[in-house]
């Protein structure tokens, strides 16, 4: 059992987090059930979903998996009736779901290399529209889709949705345009939402996580041997604090927009967990 810095008292609540399989969303999904919250696990690899069920049941938690497509609006009707059945309504939304696919993304920074140095890597006009659209659905209408189908449920008593961002949405990074361009629409409209509900009392916030060393993007920041890529330098040379986060190191601000006793006029923001990499200018 992970060892808490803070914990909110959310005994009674409902959480459902999307993308509970993935690196980061499991450690959420561990650290709601910590502080009292029954978790619904959504993720679209039913068995990711059932193994942190396990470790949450295991610790004295309450979690159930659920297989979901979050850009299948009939998968989260189904999803969401099984919630309700089980645990009651959604008090506390993760969206979580979310990110990349190499075929949406440009082997060189620039166009210039590509021309000059390496005529046949992918540049930005082999870009597919297919992709492209791919890499949007999942990031934002994986955030829209949920928050209609589970938010109807807070309309009545208030609730908290917290959206996963990343820096990308601060200033697009080189060779993934369109993961950029749907973080930076996440950002967006999870401003447009906090509006939308703010006299309902659903409360809507971001997190964006800096750079953190996970399975997904192992290849991108380590070479085979274990040392880290020139990526992995660039990274780490516009970061102020010089490493990369650990997941934990998110779980303190997820449990503050979580609490609305902690962050109760808080709402619209996007917070990011970065390590100084959105304030540093390079110079």
């Amino acid at each position: 059992m992970m060892e808490l810095s803070i914990k909110p008292d959310l005994s009674g609540k409902v959480a459902v987090v999307t993308g509970a399989g993935g690196v980061l969303c499991r450690e959420f999904a561990c650290a709601l059930a910590q502080c009292g919250t029954k978790v619904a696990l959504l993720n679209r690899t039913y068995e990711k979903a059932q193994r942190i069920e396990a470790c949450i049941r295991a610790e004295g938690g309450e979690a159930t998996a659920v297989q979901v497509d979050v850009c299948d609006e009939g998968s989260l009707v189904a999803a969401h009736e099984q919630v309700l059945r089980l645990y009651g309504p959604c008090d506390i939304l993760i969206n979580g779901a979310g990110g990349n696919d190499p075929m949406a993304t440009t082997d060189c920074e620039t166009y210039d290399q590509v021309t000059a140095d390496a005529p046949d890597k992918k540049s930005f006009f082999d870009i597919s529209k297919d992709a492209f659209s791919r890499v949007f659905g999942l990031n934002l209408l994986g955030t829209l889709l949920p928050t209609q189908v589970f938010a109807c449920d807070m309309t009545a008593g208030g609730g908290t949705i917290i959206n996963v961002s990343s820096m990308n949405a601060f200033c697009p990074l080189t060779k993934i345009p369109a993961y950029s361009a749907a973080k930076a629409a996440v950002s967006n409209f999870t401003q447009w939402l906090a509006v939308h509900f703010a006299n309902t009392g659903i409360r809507v916030n971001a997190i964006a996580p800096g750079f953190f060393s996970t399975d997904q993007n192992k290849t991108l920041l380590w070479n085979a041997d274990g040392t880290p890529t020139a990526r992995t330098h660039k990274i780490l040379a516009a970061t102020p604090m010089g490493r990369f986060g650990t997941p934990e190191e998110l779980l303190g601000t997820l449990l503050w927009l979580a609490d609305a006793r902690a962050s109760g006029f808080v709402t619209g923001i996007v917070v990011p967990v970065d390590g100084g990499f959105s304030a540093y200018s390079g110079v």
